[in-house]
């Protein structure tokens, strides 16, 4: 122990010998990074995108979701989609809430893997952390996939039909992806490789979305026809927290304070870069000018593709990924979108459908092609991996991504209807019309701007005189109102 730095000794109980500070440190440092991404970052970028008279419903949801996975991932979703397994898709359910479980060293029990004669070939994932660290930074993923999901149904969906949603969709649908592909499920058993996400949460949310906005509804014809964001340089706040919580979502997949750690930190970010500048350069080729909003979808659709292979391909693999995911879901939401009956159908209000599902699957199916053996070797439960331009056993590997994105996409397809049309015997899952005409005020009693009038001419038989400062109050106030500043 004399040669032990002092800081690295066993110091019970608080200390024990497992602990890494390092990896505990940086493993709630990710965590944090991660759920920022989400509250403030999605619940900004999602309040400054759309509409006005959507801005507070549409923050409300993303805050809402984020609160309500919480307490349902601590009372059992954690442990189905991390624990014990139940069936080969899915774990046992149970709370995560014991000091007893909490305190004790993180391990996902499931993920020891096997050789085909039955010999072990890699042990049971068991990070140097507690069990509430693991608890927490898995808990920001399935939160952010929530909100994500959000985006397809912003600005007509009952917020009491979102609010059965939530709890049910991530029990039946996000903890099977997440069992099935990072739990020890069968996905995981058989090689599938999904580094951080790009089929359990961006393939999950966008397929769920798409599915959810059919169900639901579309928005207003009014709405579709013309929805434009409400603060542009709001929304670039939200995706600048979002760009850079995403060091965490990709950094934090190792469990460790690593060397792959660090290049899918860089990967992560050559990836983003890329995509964001490929975007803008087609909207500037193919409309004259380069777009805020298109540049931000491209950001977006970068660090989605880039998630399930950021530690597993070399850095020049990043700016190929980028340069792909800045086109593809460019081409598809562009063009595609205008051309197919299918996509002008279903109202997807913010098009999570091309910047998830489909940057998502471009993900999967490029790392089954580009992961480099040696990076794969620092990480992967299965040796010699590799991506298919590697050789080898490279061609089974890609297989094996296309089967894996069909389950994902098929289990989230089915489960999200069923789900949605049970909720529909009980709540309605659009809000009536006259709601929809109005906006926040009606569904909230609240409203973004509380500054008077938002561009209305000032009418005494309708506002009140200027001499008393009266002010019309709206039928639907049930909560707060900003400041009236009576012009």
């Amino acid at each position: 122990m004399d040669t032990i730095p002092l800081a690295y000794q066993e110091h019970l109980p608080a200390s024990p010998y497992w602990l890494n500070k390092g990896d505990n440190g940086w493993q709630m440092t990710a965590a944090t990074l991660v759920a920022i991404q989400s509250m403030p970052g999605l619940v900004i970028l999602y309040a400054s995108i759309v509409k006005k008279k959507w801005a507070v419903n549409s923050a409300f949801m993303a805050l809402y979701a984020f609160a309500a996975v919480l307490i349902c991932w601590v009372l059992v979703c954690f442990r189905m989609a991390f624990g014990d397994e139940l069936l080969p898709f899915w774990g046992k359910g149970a709370p995560a809430l014991g000091q007893n479980f909490l305190l004790k060293q993180a391990k996902v029990p499931e993920t020891a893997h096997y050789h085909k004669n039955g010999t072990l070939e890699a042990p049971a994932a068991q990070p140097l952390f507690p069990m509430a660290t693991l608890v927490y930074f898995q808990f920001t993923f399935a939160a952010i996939t929530m909100i994500l999901l959000a985006g397809s149904v912003l600005g007509r969906m009952n917020i009491r039909a979102w609010m059965a949603f939530v709890p049910l969709w991530l029990i039946f649908s996000y903890t099977v992806g997440a069992f099935s592909l990072w739990g020890g499920g069968f996905l995981y058993q058989w090689g599938v490789i999904d580094y951080s996400g790009g089929y359990v949460i961006h393939l999950s949310s966008g397929t769920a979305g798409f599915t959810a906005a059919y169900w639901v509804g579309p928005r207003l014809k009014s709405d579709r026809e013309r929805f434009p964001p409400n603060n542009v340089l709001l929304m670039l706040a939200g995706a600048g927290l979002l760009w850079m919580g995403w060091s965490g979502f990709n950094g934090g997949a190792p469990y460790a304070a690593s060397i792959d750690s660090s290049i899918a930190v860089l990967n992560t970010n050559i990836c983003a870069a890329t995509s964001l500048l490929v975007w803008t350069s087609l909207d500037v080729v193919f409309f004259g000018k380069p777009s805020v909003i298109g540049a931000v979808q491209g950001m977006m659709t970068g660090l989605v593709c880039i998630t399930p292979g950021a530690g597993l391909v070399q850095s020049w693999a990043a700016i190929v990924m980028g340069i792909l995911s800045g086109s593809i879901p460019w081409f598809t939401m562009m063009i595609l979108h205008k051309k197919s009956s299918l996509l002008q159908k279903v109202d997807d209000t913010l098009g999570v459908f091309h910047t998830h599902a489909v940057a998502g699957l471009l993900g999967g199916l490029l790392t089954g092609l580009l992961a480099e053996p040696e990076l794969c070797r620092l990480v992967l439960p299965v040796t010699n991996s590799r991506g298919a331009f590697y050789g080898g056993n490279g061609g089974i590997q890609f297989l094996k991504q296309i089967v894996a994105a069909l389950f994902v996409a098929g289990w989230n397809l089915v489960s999200t209807t069923l789900i949605l049309l049970t909720i529909r015997l009980f709540i309605r899952l659009r809000m009536p019309d006259e709601q929809l005409e109005i906006g926040d005020d009606a569904v909230h009693g609240e409203e973004a701007y509380a500054l008077w009038g938002d561009g209305e001419r000032y009418e005494p038989n309708k506002h009140g005189s200027s001499d008393n400062h009266a002010s019309a109050v709206s039928p639907y106030v049930t909560g707060a109102r900003g400041v009236t500043i009576n012009l």
